[in-house]
């Protein structure tokens, strides 16, 4: 009984950290047409990347766990694309944009805090742990650079 409560723990932590990180892909990706500041460009760019290695890192550990991974459905990430779409369209300053990844890594780290709250001490895997502080750290470091353009 206690390893099927740390699986299922485990599961739904790692669910909800594969969705999390393949939403930031996809505004990043939605968010590139729109960017002129080469420097944004850039940094987006890194982000995408380590985003990209969040995915795999917790698909392979989702695999291990003989759980297939599931991202937003398709209501939801259309959802979120209009909304960036949108937002970004009313102002597509570097300020402006850079705000959205902060407000969007602030939703990621809080998505991730209620996750691992829900979650009761003990029912979520060591390496999950290590998983959701890496992104946390992440995502932190991504305010921080991010706060940099609001300047």
């Amino acid at each position: 009984m206690e390893q099927a409560t740390k699986s299922k723990a485990t599961e739904t932590v790692l669910q909800g950290i594969y969705k999390n990180v393949k939403m930031a892909e996809d505004a990043i990706l939605d968010l590139m047409p729109r960017i002129k500041d080469e420097a944004l460009k850039s940094d987006l760019t890194v982000q995408l990347s380590a985003y990209d290695a969040f995915a795999s890192r917790t698909a392979k550990l989702l695999d291990e766990e003989g759980i297939k991974p599931a991202a937003e459905g398709m209501l939801t990430r259309f959802s979120a694309k209009m909304g960036t779409a949108m937002n970004a369209m009313r102002d597509s300053t570097s300020t402006h944009l850079a705000e959205m990844m902060i407000e969007g890594a602030t939703m990621g780290v809080n998505d991730l805090m209620s996750l691992l709250r829900d979650g009761k001490e003990g029912e979520v895997s060591e390496e999950v742990l290590r998983l959701a502080k890496d992104l946390c750290a992440f995502e932190e470091k991504t305010i921080k650079e991010m706060k940099e353009y609001l300047k």
